[in-house]
């Protein structure tokens, strides 16, 4: 197996995105760890092995740190750090004050760095990685999203620098994704007619699954990305047709 002998850490890796992250690793051979503020409702599996599972409040600094050396006693070792943890709901800027929109810019920007600077020396022991996952939010604008947005904005740069303050034992990159179909996907696009009809307008024809992201995450951090460090990786499908050219009257297709 790729990762045979490598110990991960997946925050908010519960379900969803995180969760397929979580099972890629499993499949490729790692230890896998996932924290989350609440347990998962199963185990998250695949190969048949489980992801161990820690209570965590990533905002908790103090937290942060006693569960990263716990990490490292367990296993001897830390391999990979996924900043995976993060969201936002729906709210335009207008119907929240500062500090609300300031706790979606704590969970998605200030806690990665809390746990990567926390997973950092055993980190360097091992040559490892930290791939943040980002979003497109964070590379145009994001109404209803705006904390979160600038947030992965935010995100993307720091994992830049983290790339060259910590290099040449840390690589850190990040993972921009689209549109992700999890079980949350209703939320966003509706029912199985309007996932659909969003899946439509992605170049590649459909939301990404969590394995995808999970795939590309296991590429990162695996020895076949030894040389790739700085860098932002695009899983969007293709990304979005720019709505100019349907709203034009030349060039049309035929």
């Amino acid at each position: 197996m790729e990762l045979d002998g490598r110990v991960v850490v997946v925050t908010g890796g519960t379900r969803g995105v995180g969760a397929g992250i979580a099972r890629s690793f499993l499949t490729a051979g790692a230890e896998v760890v996932i924290c989350a503020r609440r347990p998962p409702r199963q185990p998250v599996r695949a190969g048949g092995r489980d992801a161990s599972f820690t209570t965590l409040d990533l905002r908790d600094p103090a937290a942060v740190q006693d569960f990263f050396a716990a990490v490292a006693d367990r296993y001897g070792r830390l391999d990979c750090l996924v900043n995976n943890a993060g969201g936002t709901p729906y709210r335009l800027l207008g119907e929240g004050d500062a500090q609300r929109h300031a706790r979606i810019l704590e969970l998605n920007l200030i806690a990665p760095m809390t746990a990567s600077l926390a997973a950092r020396p055993w980190l360097r022991t091992a040559h490892g990685s930290v791939v943040m996952i980002g979003s497109v939010s964070g590379t145009r604008p994001s109404p209803g999203t705006a904390a979160y947005g600038a947030a992965k904005a935010g995100l993307e740069n720091l994992a830049r620098s983290m790339a060259v303050e910590w290099a040449p034992e840390v690589r850190v990159n990040s993972l921009v994704l689209g549109m992700v179909r999890t079980e949350l996907a209703h939320l966003h696009y509706g029912d199985e007619a309007g996932i659909a009809a969003v899946g439509a307008t992605v170049p590649l024809g459909r939301l990404a699954e969590p394995s995808d992201v999970g795939e590309a995450a296991v590429f990162l951090a695996s020895d076949r990305a030894r040389y790739v460090s700085g860098a932002s990786l695009l899983v969007h499908g293709g990304g979005e047709r720019p709505a100019f050219l349907d709203a034009a009257t030349v060039n049309k297709e035929s």
